[in-house]
C-alpha cells in the first residue's frame, strides 16, 4: 500500500493529516489554501472524498465534516477517508455562494491550471482530491432563504450509485441528471461514484440536517467497508426514491403566509399559502397540482410573480407512509426534542 500523494504532501497508510492545499494568492499577497483532513487506515481499501461548500454560503456541510471527524471514536479500518469542509474558502469568507470572480464554483469544472479564479480552484480540487477517489459524497444546502428535506441526489441508472444512495439512509432520494460544469459530473467521468446531499438551508446550521449527514456518511463508510459495523440495534428505514419532483410558482406578487412544513404530505388541490397585498387582502393562493412530499421551500414571506415557492416530490408509494416515516427519522436523530 503506497504512499499518497496529495500537492506536496504524502500521506502514508495508518496515517492522519491535516494540509494546507495552495490555492491562489489574494492583493495582498497572503496566500488562500484548500483544508484537507486525510484520514488513512492501515489495510487497502477505497477512497471516498467528502466535500462541502462548494458554495460558500452552505454551512451545514463544514459542521458534518466538522463533528464527523472530531469523534474521539472516529476511525477506519482500511482505505482512505479525504475531507475538505471548504472548497470555496472565498465564499465561507465572504458569506457567499460564489468566487470573488462571481462565478459559481460548481459551474466550473473540470476547471482550468490557466483559466479563471473559479476554474483553477475546479482543476485543483478534480486534480489533487477527486481523481484518487473511487466515491465521494458532496454536501449541499437549500439556496439563500430556501430549505431542503435532507435528500440524496444521484444517479439511479447507475446501480452501484443507486444502493449507494439507499444506503445512506436520507428520508427521500431523488434521481438527478448529471449537471454540465458540475463537481458530479466531473467526478463521473473520473469513474468516481458521488452521492451529493442537499439539506438545510444557506447561512444557517440545521440539527436535523446535520445529524442526517453525520449518519448517513457512517452508513456509507460501514458499507464499503472502511468502519466497523454498528452494534445499534436502532431499526433502519430504507429511504424513499422519488419518481419526479416539481416547484410550484407564485401566480402573483405579495406577502405569503405558508401553511406546510418540509416533510408534510400534500394532496391534488391542497392550499399551501396565501399571497396578500400589504393592506390585509388576500391576492391568491398556491395549491398543490399534484399530490406528494414537501421537500423544499421558500422562507422569505415575500415572493415575486413567478418564482420558485413549493419544492413536492412524487412516489409511487404511499404518500401518507412516507410522511410518517420522515417523521419516525426526525425523532430518532432529534430525541431531545421532545424532551
Amino acid at each position: 500500500m503506497a504512499a499518497l500523494r496529495i500537492g506536496e504532501f504524502d500521506i502514508l497508510p495508518g496515517e492522519q493529516r491535516k494540509i494546507n492545499l495552495p490555492v491562489a494568492k489574494l492583493y495582498t499577497d497572503a496566500s488562500v489554501s484548500l483544508p484537507v483532513h486525510i484520514i488513512r487506515g492501515k489495510r487497502p481499501g477505497p477512497t471516498i472524498f467528502i466535500s462541502a461548500a462548494v458554495h460558500g454560503d452552505e454551512l451545514n456541510g463544514i459542521e458534518i465534516i466538522r463533528r464527523l471527524i472530531g469523534q474521539k471514536k472516529f476511525s477506519i479500518t482500511k482505505g482512505t477517508v479525504i475531507a475538505v469542509p471548504m472548497v470555496n474558502v472565498y465564499g465561507v469568507v465572504n458569506q457567499s455562494r460564489y468566487m470573488p470572480d462571481r462565478r459559481d464554483l460548481n459551474r466550473c469544472f473540470p476547471g482550468s491550471a490557466k483559466g479563471s479564479l473559479a476554474g483553477r480552484v475546479a482543476h485543483i480540487f478534480l486534480n489533487e482530491i477527486v481523481k484518487h477517489c473511487d466515491y465521494g459524497i458532496d454536501l449541499h444546502t437549500g439556496a439563500i432563504h430556501r430549505s431542503n428535506l435532507p435528500q440524496i441526489r444521484a444517479d439511479m441508472d447507475d446501480e452501484e450509485t443507486k444502493k449507494l444512495a439507499q444506503v445512506f439512509g436520507a428520508p427521500v432520494v431523488l434521481n438527478s441528471n448529471l449537471v454540465d460544469g458540475s463537481l458530479r459530473e466531473a467526478a463521473v467521468k473520473n469513474q468516481t461514484k458521488v452521492l451529493l446531499y442537499e439539506a438545510g438551508e444557506a447561512l444557517r446550521f440545521d440539527e436535523f440536517s446535520i445529524r442526517a449527514g453525520i449518519k448517513g456518511i457512517q452508513n456509507i463508510l460501514r458499507h464499503l467497508g472502511m468502519m466497523r459495523k454498528s452494534t445499534s440495534k436502532k431499526k433502519v428505514y430504507e429511504p424513499y426514491i422519488a419518481n419526479s419532483s416539481q416547484w410550484l410558482r407564485a401566480n402573483a406578487s405579495g406577502i405569503f403566509h405558508s401553511m406546510v412544513n418540509l416533510g408534510d404530505q400534500v394532496n391534488k388541490g391542497d392550499i399551501l399559502a396565501e399571497i396578500g397585498s400589504p393592506y390585509g387582502d388576500i391576492i391568491d393562493v398556491v395549491k398543490a397540482t399534484r399530490s406528494g412530499i414537501l421537500i423544499g421551500k421558500q422562507n422569505i414571506p415575500l415572493v415575486q410573480e413567478g418564482e420558485a415557492m413549493f419544492h413536492v416530490a412524487f412516489f409511487s408509494e404511499d404518500d401518507e407512509n412516507i410522511a410518517e416515516q420522515i417523521e419516525t427519522v426526525q425523532e430518532l436523530l432529534l430525541p431531545d426534542v421532545n424532551n
